[in-house]
């Protein structure tokens, strides 16, 4: 067996593991559950997390297998897997609260008069 057929079949696996990721996506997106659309945590409902968590660990995938970053040091892995969950993790949360916040609240606006 050679390297390239070793790396071959490393690929195969990450692409199974990305489709497997993507259809569980895509069939939470198409049906909705119900359980998982009404219950509320952390301002959000519990789909939403769900997505979020689920496209955390397609980018690490991406990342660590296909940017190389396997290959690399320890301590520039971790500066910038943890970089950029962080600040996703971050981004998403002020959103979440954002959003749940502006749901509350009733906007009284003018729509154009022409």
């Amino acid at each position: 067996m050679t390297a390239a057929t070793s790396h071959k079949a490393l690929i195969w696996k990450v692409f199974g593991i990305l489709s497997v990721i993507t259809a569980v996506e895509v069939f939470l997106g198409i049906t909705k559950p119900a359980f998982l659309h009404t219950v509320y945590l952390a301002g959000t409902n519990l789909l939403n997390i769900i997505f979020l968590v689920l496209t955390l660990v397609k980018a690490y995938y991406i990342a660590w297998f296909f940017m190389h970053l396997a290959d690399e040091k320890k301590g520039l892995r971790r500066a910038i897997v943890w970089t950029v969950f962080f600040l996703i993790l971050y981004l998403a949360t002020l959103l979440l609260l954002e959003g749940d916040y502006l749901r509350g609240i009733e906007i009284n606006y003018t729509k154009w008069n022409y």
